[in-house]
Parts: C-alpha cells; sequence; structure tokens
C-alpha cells in the first residue's frame, strides 16, 4: 500500500527546516547502508544524532501525531527517529531492499521494519531526476512530491532514487513498526477507516457507522501486535 500524506508539514515549517538543513555539515551517506545497499548508495546524510537532525525531526514526528490520514494507513507503534540525506551532482540510491531490523542508534531498541516514509524539503523543480521509484504487486511508481510532503510505503518494495543531474535533492527518511504487521489487513482497516469517515460526512449519524466501527476495531483487535 502506497500512500501520499499531502501537506504534512506547513510552507512555514519547511522554510524553517530547510534553512536549518542547508546549514548543516553533511557527511557521506553510506554510513547507515547495510552491506548490499552500501553498493549502490551514493548520496549525503546528516549524522545520526546531530543537533539539526533532533530538531527538525522532532517537527516531522509532532506533525505525524496529529495527521489523522497518516495515524489510519500506517497505525504506527514505533517510528524510527527520522534521519535525512541530499542528493545532488549525479548522486543516486539503486535498486534496494530497507533492512527488515533497524537498531535505534544508542539503545537497546530494535523495530521492525514495516513501513517506509519520505518527506520531501525540495520544491520538485528545484531538481532534474532525483526521482523515488517503488516497485510492488501493482507496478512501479515514481514519487516526486512538493516540499512538505511525504510518501508511506511498504519496506519489502524494491526501491531507488534515480540520478539528481541538476540541484538538490533533500528529504527525510525514516521507518516505523506498525501495529499490523501485515499490509494486507492494514489496507483492510485503512479501506475500512476512510469508508467510515466518507459515510459519516455524508450521512451523519447514520447506524451503518456504529456497525462498521465496531467491525473496524474488533478487526484491529484480532490482527493487533502491540
Amino acid at each position: 500500500m502506497l500512500i501520499e500524506i499531502p501537506a504534512l508539514l506547513t510552507k512555514e515549517q519547511v522554510h524553517e527546516c530547510r534553512a536549518l538543513l542547508d546549514g548543516a555539515q553533511w557527511a557521506d551517506g553510506k554510513v547507515t547502508a547495510g552491506f548490499q545497499s552500501g553498493k549502490v548508495k551514493e548520496n549525503s546524510q546528516l549524522p545520526e544524532g546531530h543537533p539539526v537532525a533532533r530538531e527538525v525531526g522532532d517537527v516531522i514526528l509532532q506533525a505525524l501525531s496529529r495527521n489523522l490520514l497518516f495515524m489510519s494507513a500506517a497505525l504506527p507503534g514505533r517510528i524510527f527517529p527520522p534521519l535525512f540525506n541530499r542528493y545532488a551532482g549525479g548522486q543516486h540510491f539503486g535498486a534496494h531492499v530497507d533492512n527488515a531490523v533497524r537498531q535505534i542508534t544508542g539503545t537497546n531498541q530494535r523495530i521492525r521494519t514495516d513501513l517506509s516514509c519520505t518527506v520531501f524539503f525540495s520544491e520538485p523543480d528545484e531538481y532534474d531526476g532525483g526521482e523515488l521509484v517503488i516497485e510492488d504487486l501493482f507496478g512501479t511508481h515514481q514519487v516526486k512530491l512538493p516540499a512538505g510532503h511525504m510518501v508511506l510505503y511498504p519496506s519489502s518494495s524494491l526501491h531507488q532514487v534515480r540520478a539528481v543531474t541538476r540541484g538538490a535533492r533533500v528529504s527525510s527518511f525514516f521507518w516505523l513498526q506498525s501495529m499490523i504487521r501485515d499490509d494486507a489487513q492494514r489496507r483492510i482497516l485503512f479501506d475500512m477507516d476512510m469508508a467510515i469517515v466518507r459515510l459519516n460526512q455524508d450521512v451523519p449519524d447514520h447506524p451503518g457507522v456504529l456497525s462498521l466501527t465496531n467491525s473496524y476495531h474488533n478487526l484491529l483487535r484480532m490482527w493487533a501486535d502491540v
């Protein structure tokens, strides 16, 4: 399930965060790559634990906690602290799959990577190339969203970032462990939740809302891994 989250961050938040990111000192992106992905990864990355990474990461996490579409689609259990990367001058990240389990640096905490997230901090016209290409059961998707928008997709998907041939592509990336491990089950719950919202908007106080809501929570109770 690939979901676009529009306007996760306001234009003001994007402007303030981008100023912080542009003023930070970047490092080689291979520092967080696994053995396989390290062979195809060429970008710059903000070091984990960098003050700017923590500050901008907190802005993202607070926005996520208020975003109903994200909460419905992801049903997050634990979220990896946001990381940040930059592509320019032909840099790219070849086809790869994200590590299934990641340890949060400086802690004993590990998360299962059910969903991968990218938040864009560059406008599409600021750079050429840089499309996030995601392959899933339904085909190949190219994603290049406005600044402040986010894409959410299964971490099991083969994906890549095409070479940036002009300008710079700045973004945040991170993973989360969902309360619902199975992507198909997560999709069913998301579709049900969206149907409940639409029915409640179109026909307020319709008796079917209560029945659907009951079924939704019973399925969530049956499938949740908490």
